[in-house]
């Protein structure tokens, strides 16, 4: 069983290769930063003793991100997940923020996920228990200051993921949207809020198995996860 994990070496997308990798998935992964994947993949393959392939690229760049999917398909006949994680976050406002950062983020934020995903469907283990996790936001379902293009690209992320549930739900391709607050990460670092407010990384990794591990008959299309005091 192969899974692919984009924006893999750290915070969420580092959390979730440890628990599939853990669960017996061999892995293909990829990050801008060839030295962070090459210890990811050695962590991993000795801590579960599972086969990690990585590929350096920035899904920001369409010809990058369809050279990963060309990459995915020369070693794995089938995909049985594919963790559309790939992002980056810059705060500002709509009237405000830097001209071109709306582009910057839908690049990063919905482009990657759109691309890599039509070029690996042919792929996908239609036989088995398929799933597609496409890692959205709190962001994706409210507007809140400082907010600006990073919500309307994940607004607009979170519609890519309905309009799969629906295409592919005849195909045993399972689709589910993960929506996160505040969770740890390097976007975290230096903020100075106590990491007592924020999620950790390996809870979303656990709500990310949980659903997949249900039999092929069910499928959890939204995971909404919040700290316990509430979002910041």
């Amino acid at each position: 069983m192969t899974a692919v994990i984009s924006g893999a070496t750290k915070g969420i997308g580092r959390a979730i290769a440890e628990m599939l990798g853990s669960k017996g998935f061999d892995l293909i992964i990829c990050a801008r930063n060839a030295s962070e994947l090459e210890s990811c993949k050695l962590s991993i393959e000795q801590d579960h003793q599972i086969k990690v392939q990585t590929f350096v690229a920035d899904l920001s760049l369409r010809k990058d991100t369809l050279a990963f999917a060309d990459f995915i398909k020369q070693h794995c006949s089938t995909v049985e997940i594919l963790v559309n994680n790939a992002g980056s976050y810059v705060p500002g406002g709509v009237l405000s923020e830097e001209d071109g950062a709306l582009e910057k983020m839908i690049n990063t934020n919905l482009y990657s996920a759109y691309h890599l995903t039509r070029a690996l469907h042919p792929h996908m283990d239609k036989k088995g228990k398929a799933y597609i996790f496409n890692m959205c936001s709190i962001a994706s379902l409210h507007a809140y200051p400082n907010g600006g293009a990073y919500s309307i690209s994940k607004f607009a992320l979170y519609g890519f993921s309905k309009n799969l549930r629906e295409e592919l739900k005849n195909e045993n391709i399972r689709v589910c949207s993960i929506l996160p607050g505040a969770t740890m990460s390097d976007s975290w670092a230096g903020s100075g809020v106590s990491e007592d407010r924020i999620m950790e990384a390996k809870d979303i990794a656990k709500a990310l198995w949980t659903a997949y591990d249900m039999s092929p008959k069910a499928v959890v299309e939204d995971i909404i996860l919040r700290p316990q005091l509430g979002d910041l």
